[in-house]
């Protein structure tokens, strides 16, 4: 069969072959048995009803042996045996131009060289799924070979519940992942209603199906980064020669050792799992591996000496570098964390006193134990992050958790009015200096899979920038030359993972005209069709209280009003897709994630979506942000009214603090 041929199938009449699970391949770690007997077979059940009858018999003992060996049925069974990739939009079946490019972006999120554990459905993050199992996958695949416009696809946490009819305005996919009732919205909660096969964690962009590989993260920390270095700038000095220090080389944290190349310094980044060192090395995002603490500490003194731009994978635990640098003296200027803490207990963060296959022998099957040594490494690893910041480090939570487990394990990240001792960068950085004035992760595809298209619209938004900042006020001249700076260092830094995708920091006036030009250049037939995205890590798409809206003062960044309501404009002003997740990447039940897909054809009916729908996407959150009394956002509240006399924001009366 052709590959349209099997996307048009879907879930095949006569059973496929069994094939052996491939060993080179990153496999997600056992997931701990939490169902009961009763449960189990509740799973079973859920599983073979995708199936017909004739093959339950067939299939029963092989997914119970996966329950019980992976804690989660996947059905590889069913994994397609053509090669998993984003293919070019004309290569996939269709009546629907905006079905195919959802295809394509499935199937980047599932590409090997971009997904974390391609062959559990997982796109990064340890538990980020784009799909519970294959049979969803290929179904899924079958709905959007045969949409048409006038139909939605309403996916429930992988689960594709059907396609309804719609019409042409209304999204082509609108996608849930994770929504549990508040009350049943635990870990245990997640682990035990995920392995019944009733529920996933989407992460922010795996189950949305915008995940473009590294790089979306890599622009984000290079910026974190430069700004950490700004502030620790004692003569507006660069990173030259300073040393930062973190930890992850998997999924989305294996960008951190290129962002520090572009950011200028040495960068230290721990990691585990020796495939994941592998993986980054091979694809050059680091560029060297060390296995030996003190071998480490020569090659990063005599680094941070010479001055060089390095990054260096540590093939250990973080825990070890924070320890030993602090024995040995070696000064460390900027550090983070990014391992998976949202997902302590699951292979999210490995202890210190275990090594790698004892750490995911632990979590399957003596899970309280391991949770324990968790604790203990996370208490180890803040006692020498605090010697350190006593000596001038600048340590920063990249919102992976980290904070929020510490202080649960009891480490000393308490501050004596409560809050935690270290900020988290959106707090410091991000939130203040890009959030509130409305910069954020804006994105796209080139679906033509075309190296030229890619290199065309890096020109076209780097010509927009540049229009834009001679005109732009000088509260936002910093984030605009830091973009154009990005965006013309972008093929250089070989960024690109999969898809033909890029990423820069814009606000809406920014998003609107480098989207517009692009519409204009597919029209003119200079470039085949584009597809708008962003991380859901932005200005508006995420109520996040330890990460997105941690700058949120007013009492308000525990709700989630605006991550719902951006969903829900989105949906109704042009969005090709949208996307509502609880959690991401803090945990399930520490944030609301709203995300949006949108491509463009080339036709008047694509700019006028394009205009009124990122308008709302970032304006949503401005309007919230100044609400809360924050500064930036009050200004950019007030330029949007000005340039869209039918925006009325309601703005705040600031208080006297002397009345208190």
């Amino acid at each position: 069969m052709t590959f349209k041929e099997q996307l048009l199938q879907g879930i095949p009449n006569e059973l496929p072959e069994p094939t052996p699970l491939d060993p080179e391949i990153n496999h997600a770690p056992k997931r701990k048995a939490i169902l009961n007997p009763e449960e189990k077979k509740l799973a079973l059940q859920n599983a073979l009803r995708y199936f017909k009858p004739e093959h339950h018999k067939t299939l029963l003992p092989e997914f119970r042996q996966e329950l019980e060996d992976f804690g989660r049925i996947y059905m590889y069974r069913f994994k397609p045996d053509y090669k998993m990739y984003a293919r070019a939009i004309d290569e996939y079946p269709g009546k629907s131009t905006q079905a195919k490019a959802i295809m394509l972006m499935i199937q980047n999120n599932l590409d090997h060289n971009v997904a974390q554990h391609p062959d559990e459905l997982i796109t990064y993050g340890g538990n980020g799924a784009v799909f519970q199992n294959w049979a969803q996958y290929l179904l899924t695949m079958q709905y959007l070979a045969i949409m048409e416009d006038d139909q939605t696809l309403a996916m429930y946490s992988g689960h594709p519940m059907g396609l309804f009819p719609s019409n042409q305005n209304a999204p082509r996919v609108v996608v849930t992942n994770g929504m549990m009732i508040p009350n049943y919205s635990q870990p245990d909660d997640w682990e035990k209603f995920n392995a019944l096969g009733v529920t996933q964690y989407g992460q922010m962009t795996a189950g949305s199906y915008m995940y473009i590989g590294p790089q979306g993260i890599v622009h984000g920390t290079t910026i974190t980064v430069l700004n950490a270095g700004r502030k620790i700038a004692k003569k507006n000095e660069n990173l030259s020669g300073k040393l930062f220090v973190t930890s992850g080389l998997g999924g989305m944290s294996g960008a951190q050792p290129k962002a520090g190349n572009i950011a200028g310094c040495v960068t230290i980044c721990a990691e585990v799992n020796e495939k994941a060192i592998k993986t980054r090395h091979s694809q050059a995002w680091v560029d060297e591996v060390i296995t030996d603490i003190r071998l480490l500490a020569e090659r990063v003194s005599k680094a941070k000496k010479d001055k060089e731009v390095v990054s260096i994978a540590y093939h250990g635990n973080i825990v070890e570098i924070w320890e030993y640098f602090a024995e040995n003296d070696i000064y460390i200027d900027l550090g983070s964390d990014q391992t998976s803490l949202h997902n302590p207990w699951a292979g999210g963060y490995y202890p210190v006193t275990l090594s790698f296959e004892e750490a995911k022998e632990m979590m399957a099957n003596n899970p309280e134990q391991f949770k324990t040594e968790v604790q203990e490494s996370l208490r180890r690893q803040t006692t020498a992050i605090n010697k350190h910041t006593a000596k001038g480090t600048y340590f920063f939570d990249y919102g992976n958790a980290f904070l929020l487990e510490a202080s649960r394990a009891g480490a000393d990240i308490l501050a004596k009015n409560g809050d935690f001792r270290y900020p988290s960068y959106v707090q410091d950085i991000m939130g203040p200096m890009c959030f509130d004035y409305g910069f954020g992760p804006f994105r796209w595809v080139c679906a033509s899979g075309k190296e030229e298209d890619l290199a065309k619209t890096d020109k076209i938004a780097t010509e927009v920038l540049e229009r834009l900042i001679q005109e732009s006020p000088a509260e936002i001249q910093q984030q605009l030359e830091d973009n154009i700076r990005w965006i013309k260092g972008a093929q250089q830094n070989k960024l690109v993972v999969g898809s033909k995708a890029r990423i820069l920091y814009a606000d809406a006036i920014g998003r609107i005209e480098i989207a517009k030009a692009f519409n204009k250049a597919i029209e003119n037939n200079d470039i085949g069709p584009v597809i708008l995205g962003r991380d859901h890590h932005d200005v508006s798409g995420t109520d996040s209280p330890y990460r997105e809206t941690s700058n949120i003062y007013d009492g308000s960044r525990f709700t989630a009003d605006m991550a719902i309501q951006n969903v829900i404009g989105d949906s109704f002003r042009g969005a090709t897709w949208v996307s509502i997740h609880n959690g991401g990447g803090v945990g399930w039940g520490e944030v609301i994630n709203g995300g949006f897909g949108m491509i463009l054809e080339g036709n008047k009916q694509s700019e006028k979506r394009l205009e009124s729908m990122l308008f709302w996407d970032v304006n949503n959150g401005i309007a919230r942000r100044s609400w809360a009394r924050n500064k930036g956002a009050v200004f950019a509240a007030n330029r949007a009214m000005q340039i869209e006399p039918k925006l009325k924001v309601t703005l705040p009366n600031m208080v006297d603090d002397s009345l208190f």
